[in-house]
């Protein structure tokens, strides 16, 4: 019997935060609403709160922006804390940092090729790039 749960997928943002989740048996992965607001607020980790009221996760997946030579900046400290306040608030479930080098732009060539157009991208991109890292992260084996 499979102990496996379900993963919530973040793209951290500033101003708007990106979710995607896949069940347990890895077969549905979806992106979510987007969260639109400061990433550095209670409100967004209220908002984590009502989608894990939703679903069965065991895992936090939350991508860590990382400059193309590999090394880590700004972002990537602020979404480490993050991460630390998520572990905080939700102790039961792992939170996994996973590198999302690069999955902005692999969301917006998914818009590109879906026809939608650029004015409608705002809170969709935010997802779909939650969404993409989710992928990465299943594809490369669920590294912790």
């Amino acid at each position: 019997m499979s102990t496996r749960t379900g993963v919530l997928a973040i793209d951290h943002g500033t101003k708007r935060t990106g979710f995607a989740a896949v069940d347990a048996l890895r077969i549905a992965a979806v992106p979510l609403e987007a969260f639109a607001g400061s990433g550095g607020g209670p409100e967004l980790l209220a908002y984590v709160a009502k989608l894990l009221d939703e679903r069965t996760v065991g895992v936090l997946l939350v991508g860590l922006p990382r400059h193309a030579d590999g090394s880590e900046g700004v972002r990537a400290a602020e979404v480490r804390a993050f991460s630390v306040r998520l572990a905080a608030r939700f102790p039961k479930l792992a939170v996994v940092l996973h590198d999302e080098h690069l999955t902005t732009k692999a969301a917006e060539e998914l818009l590109r090729e879906a026809g939608t157009r650029r004015s409608d991208w705002k809170g969709r991109r935010d997802s779909l790039s939650a969404l993409v890292l989710l992928r990465d992260w299943l594809e490369s084996g669920e590294p912790r």
